[in-house]
Parts: C-alpha cells; sequence; structure tokens
C-alpha cells in the first residue's frame, strides 16, 4: 500500500503545468527524432540533456520519458512507408509493415502501430511502477561488497553482450572504467590523471561525454551522406479501412510479455524484443504464410514489443543502477547531471521525482496516441527535411547546450574529441554503452570495493553474502555466454558439413 501512497502523493507534481508542458513537447520531439533514420531515442536524450540543465528535475525527467516513447513508435513510419527503419527496434516493423504500405494500406498500418506502440507503452509503465520499488526495497539490504559485485554485473553484462564481439565491449568498457578515474580521488582527495589541468579536477562531465557519444556520430553521418532517404512516393491518403481491432488483443497481451520479460533482462533491447514477438506469433498463428506480406498481427506485436521495453528498461536502471539498454545507460546520466543518484536510495531519497518520472513514462505513453493520431501527417513529412540541414543542426544545437552548461570552451572541445572518438568506435563496430556505463559504474565499484575491504578487512568479506554468490554466478554465466554460443556454432558447423 505504500507504493500507490507514494503514487498518489507524486500525480500532483506530474500533472503541473510546466510538466505537462514538458511531456507534451518531448513527445513530438522524439517522433520527429524517431521518424528520421539514423537518429535514435539515445540521440535525442543526448541532444536534450545539455539544455535541461536550468530545468527541474522532473520537468527535465518527464521531456525525457517523451522523447523516449515517442522515438520507439516514430521509428515505425519510415519503417512502414520506406522500409526503412528509424530506429533500430523498427527492424521487425519492415517484415509487415511496408508490404501493408505496398498494398495501399499505409493508413491502417500506421494506426496499428501507434495503436500497438501506447498499448506496450502503457504496460511496460505500469510493469515500472509496480515491480521496481520492491526490487528497490531489497536492494537498500546490500552490503558494500554487493554493490561491487552488482557493478561488475553491470558492466560485464553489457560489455559482453550488447556486442557480437565480447572483447570490443571489454575494450569500451576498460575505456570509460579510465575516464571513471579522473579527477580529485574521494577517498584521498589526491589528483589523478588530470595532467595539471584544472577543467579535470571534477572529473569527465557526463553530459560532455553522453553528447559527444551519441550526438555527434549521427551528425557527422548525416554530413558525409550516408544516411540518404528516397522519399519517392510517400503518402498515407485515401479512407479510413474498417478494421476489426479486437483481433489484435491476443496479440498485445502476447507481445507485452514478450517485450517486459526482455525489457528487464539486461542488454537485450527493443530490437531483439520486436524479432522475438514478430516470430513467436508467426509461430502461433494459423496463416504462417501470410507473414513477411503484409499480415497486420505481423506489424501489431513487434510494435508492442518494443514499446513495452521502454520502461521495463528501466526497471533494473533506477533500482540497481543496471540499465538494460544504451538509452537507459544515457537516461542514468541524465539522473547524476540533476543530482539524482540511480540505485536503491533514489527511492527512499528522492520519493517524489522517480515516482514522477514513472507516471510520466505512463502519461506520455497515452500523449503519444493523442500526439501521434492528430499530427500523422506532420510527421510523415518530416522525412522530407535534408539530411545536410540537419547534420549542422545537431552539432549547432549540442555546441550550444555543452558550453551553456558551464560556459566553458574546453568542454566543447571535449564533447567534439569524444564524438570523433564515437565515430571512431561506430566504424569499427565497438559499442559505445559499456563505456558509458563504465563511467556510471566504475566509481560506484571502486568506492564499494575499498570500503568492502575497510569494512571486513580482507577479501573474503568478498564472499560472504548469499546476494554476493548469486550475482558472482551470474557474473561467470555471462562471460561464458560467447563461449557456449561458439561452441553450438561450432557443433552445428560440424554438423551441416558432415551431412
Amino acid at each position: 500500500m505504500e507504493v500507490f501512497g507514494q503514487i498518489f502523493a507524486a500525480l500532483p507534481l506530474v500533472l503541473a503545468p510546466d510538466v505537462i508542458v514538458a511531456m507534451v513537447l518531448g513527445t513530438v520531439i522524439g517522433i520527429a527524432v524517431g521518424a528520421l533514420p539514423g537518429l535514435s531515442a539515445t540521440m535525442g536524450i543526448a541532444v536534450l540533456i545539455p539544455l535541461t540543465f536550468a530545468m527541474s528535475p522532473l520537468v527535465a525527467l518527464g521531456m525525457i520519458a517523451g522523447i523516449y516513447n515517442g522515438a520507439m513508435y516514430g521509428g515505425s513510419i519510415p519503417a512502414i512507408l520506406l522500409r526503412i527503419p528509424g530506429t533500430p527496434a523498427g527492424i521487425a516493423t519492415v517484415f509487415d509493415g511496408h508490404e501493408m504500405a505496398k498494398r495501399g494500406r499505409a493508413r491502417l498500418a500506421l494506426d496499428i502501430s501507434l495503436v500497438s506502440s501506447s498499448i506496450g507503452s502503457a504496460v511496460s509503465a505500469v510493469a515500472l511502477l509496480l515491480v521496481a520499488p520492491p526490487l528497490a526495497a531489497v536492494a537498500l539490504k546490500f552490503s558494500p561488497a554487493d554493490y561491487f559485485w552488482l557493478a561488475v554485473f553491470g558492466m560485464t553484462t553489457i560489455a559482453v553482450l550488447l556486442s557480437s564481439n565480447p572483447a570490443k565491449g571489454f575494450l569500451s568498457a576498460c575505456f570509460g572504467l579510465v575516464l571513471g578515474m579522473v579527477g580529485i580521488d574521494s577517498m584521498t582527495g589526491t589528483e589523478r590523471f588530470t595532467f595539471g589541468s584544472v577543467d579535470l579536477l571534477s572529473g569527465v562531465n557526463i553530459i560532455v561525454l553522453l553528447t559527444g557519444l551519441y550526438a555527434i556520430p549521427p551528425a557527422l553521418d548525416l554530413l558525409l551522406g550516408r544516411t540518404a532517404i528516397n522519399t519517392e512516393g510517400l503518402s498515407v491518403g485515401g479512407p479510413r479501412e474498417r478494421f476489426n481491432w479486437s483481433s489484435l488483443v491476443p496479440v498485445w497481451i502476447r507481445a507485452s510479455g514478450i517485450g517486459l520479460l526482455i525489457g528487464i533482462i539486461p542488454a537485450l533491447g527493443g530490437n531483439v524484443a520486436a524479432l522475438i514477438a514478430w516470430n513467436e506469433q508467426r509461430r502461433v498463428s494459423r496463416n504462417r504464410a501470410e507473414y513477411g506480406k503484409g499480415a497486420p498481427d505481423g506489424l501489431a506485436a513487434p510494435e508492442c514489443a518494443n514499446n513495452a521495453d521502454t520502461a521495463a528498461t528501466l526497471i533494473p536502471a533506477l533500482t540497481l543502477g543496471v540499465p538494460g539498454n544504451a538509452v537507459a545507460a544515457v537516461i542514468l546520466g541524465a539522473m547524476l547531471v540533476h543530482g539524482l543518484r540511480p540505485g536503491p536510495e533514489l527511492f527512499r531519497d528522492n520519493a517524489g521525482t522517480v515516482y514522477g518520472f514513472m507516471l510520466a513514462m505512463l502519461i506520455t505513453s497515452g500523449l503519444m496516441f493523442v500526439i501521434g493520431k492528430v499530427g500523422a501527417r506532420a510527421f510523415v513529412n518530416v522525412l522530407r527535411l535534408p539530411p545536410l540541414l540537419l547534420g549542422p543542426m545537431v552539432i549547432a544545437l549540442t555546441t550550444v547546450g555543452v558550453y551553456a552548461v558551464h560556459n566553458s570552451i574546453f568542454d566543447v572541445w571535449m564533447m567534439l574529441a569524444f564524438g570523433l572518438i564515437g565515430f571512431g568506435m561506430e566504424r569499427l563496430d565497438i559499442p559505445t554503452a559499456p563505456a558509458v556505463l563504465a563511467v556510471i559504474l566504475g566509481p560506484m565499484a571502486e568506492a564499494s570495493f575499498r570500503r568492502a575491504l575497510r569494512i571486513g578487512g580482507d577479501y573474503g568479506y568478498f564472499v560472504e553474502s548469499p546476494v554476493s554468490w548469486i550475482l558472482i554466478s551470474l557474473i561467470v554465466l555471462v562471460v561464458l555466454t560467447p563461449a557456449v554460443r561458439a561452441m553450438r556454432g561450432r557443433k552445428g558447423g560440424m554438423a551441416q558439413h558432415k551431412a
């Protein structure tokens, strides 16, 4: 009952006029960002963070919630109309969504996508409200050793599972760990890796890092013409088609469950949820031959699943500080910027703000439906914007935003340097999310490790708790996952060779 009391207490806060305006604006921006191939929710939030520095935490988080939900739906617009996924999670939407558009059912396809996305987002937000608080209450009982293993588990999971090559994932995490060590040691007060620069005494600014790694590379892709959009034949005209919406209820129930489960598991993400939901829906359908040829069920399932993943990824992020995907990692950075440290203490020390943010995720799922319904044609026209114009706009916004945080040109140069590093990492297929997560969790792991040694006196303290053993087992399981996959692949290859 305490959870419901906190929810009702946060409701007036999230319904304040400035928060509502922020949520509406964020949802509009999110849909527009998602509709532009090459841009993503991660990039949209990264650009926004410097601009929200002067806002109150709940206003900023309300806008971030709108961008997150809106971008996940927006990615379906080019996927349906142009066969270009606006976001990675829109890959499965192409299978049946674009086929429907080719058959002259583009308007129905966009409607199914919008309704399915809104339902998935709403289910995910309700799960966040009900699951996160009890999980945070359990996490409050963790010892420093448990926190150390938890931080290691978070970094290991993202490094191994978010990359096709675990070595590249660990390389990215190590880069983040080094960045996290820059500045003044919180326990001894000595300078580390500052190279005599006053600007580095407070460490690498998380805003600078996030903006550089996630906003600059897509802008460079736009400038270099890597994101070309053919808008020929782009139209959503014609009368609305009658459709039996009740036939999609079982699809939404199944896809929402898949999205929630995938979202809670770190490093999988909406694209995995969408693909699994599409495949599962095809498996249980009586008309399997229709899938991939314009089946409405084949569009509803992935759209519902990838949006049911959104708030679910925030469950481990808010309660344990372990984000489920790159977007959640960026949101953690945004929370740190506004003085909110993710973890179980967040629910105890900033209950109004965190519950308000979770309610904002629910409210923006409804706003997404209203705004998407009213402004469908306007968002389609976003696809007509020339990429060569968008690139400079993104770079200009990020430069102004980062400079405004501390009025420091040093931060701007740092952002551009991280942007070039992020651009190179993408070209080399090195994930950037492990680096961001390591910057966030690295100091936590170090502080917990040193605190645990002071409390326990020796290394035996790290294996005394049952929670520590569970986390150690999970770390070993994650590390061994690529080896198991490789062995299975070899066995399958040998079997095919013998056949």
